[in-house]
């Protein structure tokens, strides 16, 4: 039962970043139908900026609670002016064409950033410094530390928050008219433009967060560090229903709950031949039943309110 608890505890902490990243990923795809598989690298850059600006302000004596606010802030800004320049730059120009060039030019996108990031910081994995307090917390024989408490809170009220600007908001309703048909949308005085650029500037902050998070929880980053969560967003995005927030939000947290669970009892249900090390093989398990029994998703995929 511990372990049972334990990974339960994991599992809602890992479905939770994948969550954040999903949300970015379906925010995307329901104003203008695309994947944008540059979004793993975005939570990737995110993490790496919160890296450098952490080490370059770790001799002014502040606590680790505000190293860790500023590195975020500095994340989401960085990310949202990246993530802004490659829709404006590499998406916009292709609004229009057939749906695999777009498709191609997200993953060319995604190798580039790769690339960049391994000359900008090196190859070499770099710890990320502990900056919240480290004591666990025991929970029925399981345990859970502040930063993975964080994970969770920071999870639900930023899901929350999106919801209420996506369903409250004149920039929500705005997306939502965007994601019905752009055309009426601009002659009814919205600017598609504007809306999607806002989009990826949002999912971009939701990316940056992730991956600070992430790399506060695993304590390493690197330049390949976003492709394997992102791939597994995405999953969690077309799991849950793409276009569909509530849908990304439980597609990510489930995702998340069978990955852990999984590590935790893949050895047991192998009879010794596999170990926890393949756990990966469950999100794609579950990406495959899902396209092949549910394409749709858990919550199915909202066309006209898809924002």
């Amino acid at each position: 039962m511990d372990i049972f608890i334990q990974q339960i505890i994991n599992g809602l902490v890992l479905g939770s970043v994948y969550a954040l990243v999903a949300l970015g990923y379906t925010m995307v795809y329901g104003i203008i139908n695309l994947i944008n598989f540059a979004h793993g690298e975005v939570l990737m850059v995110g993490a790496l900026t919160s890296w450098t600006v952490v080490n370059a302000m770790a001799g002014l004596g502040l606590p680790g609670w505000l190293l860790l606010l500023i590195s975020i802030i500095a994340a989401i800004i960085v990310c949202a002016a990246l993530n802004f320049s490659i829709e404006k730059i590499a998406y916009r120009p292709l609004r229009n064409a057939p749906r695999l060039a777009p498709l191609i030019t997200a993953m060319g996108m995604s190798l580039l950033l790769q690339t960049l990031a391994m000359i900008i910081w090196k190859p070499n994995v770099k710890p990320y410094p502990i900056l919240l307090p480290s004591e666990p917390y025991e929970i029925g024989g399981a345990v859970i530390n502040v930063t993975q408490i964080l994970i969770l809170i920071t999870t639900a009220v930023t899901l929350a928050g999106l919801m209420y600007l996506v369903n409250k908001t004149k920039l929500g309703r705005a997306m939502r008219a965007t994601a019905e048909n752009p055309r009426v949308a601009g002659l009814m005085g919205v600017r598609p433009d504007m809306v999607i650029s806002a989009t990826f500037i949002i999912g971009a902050a939701l990316a940056a967060l992730a991956g600070v998070m992430y790399a506060a929880n695993y304590g390493s980053v690197q330049h390949t560090m976003g492709f394997l969560p992102g791939l597994k967003a995405f999953t969690a995005a077309v799991f849950g229903g793409i276009g569909n927030l509530a849908g990304a939000m439980v597609g990510g947290v489930l995702l998340g709950l069978i990955e852990a669970l999984g590590a935790g009892y893949i050895g047991i249900l192998t009879g010794g031949v596999l170990g926890s090390n393949y756990s990966d093989i469950f999100a794609f398990i579950v990406l495959i039943l899902v396209l092949t029994l549910r394409p749709r998703g858990l919550l199915g995929e909202r066309v006209a309110d898809r924002a």
